[in-house]
């Protein structure tokens, strides 16, 4: 009976912790309720498949031009991957401001940003697929063509996925590539030297990649991709965790749903948008909306994906009223060669 009462007490504590309310009472973000507006996919296009295999988005806006940086390899994982960089005044002219690439290494999943210095930012993960290990690295660019050399960052084997600046700060999980699941989180003052803040973020099943986000209240924000541990594994579902600052203390919640490749983004209504790849109803592209204090994730606009057999990977920016993402698939016929999209989506108005 006594043990009835405590873990009847644990989750009464968690659901209170998940559902926005803090221990003193007080909510933990002010984001507006996801299901007050409906979105619509304005367009789609393809901008690049000139590559065998084009994929692993990232979109940025610098200098009143977009920026698009994605993988171009031979195949899906193949020992030479590089990164393409394309870029465009009117988003709908691109030509290639540049290509990185390493001898004997694949270069993969490559994200895009702006420091608060004001350069451009490149971090991508290196595998070497004899060794089958991963070694995060970065470049830096002032106008997006001329880029410096690579330097490692973060430890081996411990991928570096995605970098969110706050308050000159940069924040990023990376996961463990090899060996016990697990996550950790990241703190650099300059986007080269990276220093643990958390050493263990997340190790329940098979947590990878993941996106962080902000809000006004400095409260941070984490989605979290966790796949089949094996095949006795059925419900690989996506974690949303949740931390006040100084961030080492985190609280985490299953959404009940398996979502791949997530990015985030709060837009000026309060709503947080995410593109993810989801897998109920078969494997698709979609843009959801994440309710902070329900810890739910809603799906909104489905994109046009099915019958591809890989897709996601986005980027996404709100510029000039409407919300833009790149992501990449390969649904178009007759080759369904993966290749690279940039679209344009109405958020539609909060009533």
């Amino acid at each position: 009976m006594r043990r009835n009462s405590l873990l009847l007490g644990l989750v009464f504590a968690v659901t209170r912790a998940l559902s926005g309310v803090d221990d003193k009472g007080g909510s933990f973000a002010p984001a507006a309720e996801a299901d007050k507006a409906k979105a619509k996919l304005l367009k789609a296009d393809r901008i690049w498949n000139q590559g065998k295999h084009n994929a692993f988005t990232d979109l940025v806006r610098f200098k009143d031009r977009w920026y698009c940086v994605f993988r171009e390899g031979t195949d899906h994982a193949s020992p030479d991957g590089v990164l393409r960089i394309i870029r465009s005044a009117d988003a709908k002219r691109w030509d290639v401001a540049a290509t990185l690439s390493l001898k004997g290494l694949d270069l993969r999943d490559p994200k895009i940003m702006v420091t608060p210095d004001g350069r451009l930012m490149l971090l991508a993960g290196a595998w070497k697929m004899k060794e089958d290990s991963i070694q995060s690295l970065v470049w830096f660019s002032d106008d997006g063509a001329k880029w410096s050399d690579e330097t490692k960052v973060g430890e081996p084997n411990v991928w570096l996925w995605r970098v969110l600046w706050h308050k000159r700060t940069a924040y990023g999980v990376g996961y463990n590539y090899s060996g016990k699941p697990l996550t950790r989180l990241y703190t650099s003052k300059d986007g080269v030297k990276y220093e643990p803040l958390v050493e263990t973020l997340f190790d329940r099943g098979k947590p990878s990649e993941s996106a962080l986000l902000f809000l006004e209240d400095d409260t941070l924000l984490c989605l979290l991709r966790r796949d089949p541990v094996d095949v006795k594994d059925s419900n690989p579902s996506a974690q949303f965790g949740i931390a006040k600052a100084p961030y080492k203390d985190w609280r985490w919640k299953d959404l009940g749903m398996q979502a791949a490749s997530p990015q985030m983004l709060r837009l000026p209504d309060g709503r947080i948008a995410v593109g993810a790849r989801l897998y109920k109803g078969g494997m698709h592209f979609s843009l959801c909306w994440l309710d902070v204090k329900a810890g739910t994730l809603t799906e909104d606009v489905k994109f046009s994906t099915l019958g591809a057999n890989e897709m996601g990977y986005p980027g996404m920016v709100w510029h000039d009223g409407r919300l833009w993402l790149s992501y990449y698939s390969s649904h178009e016929k007759p080759d369904y060669k993966a290749s690279i999209y940039f679209a344009q989506v109405d958020i539609g108005k909060v009533r």
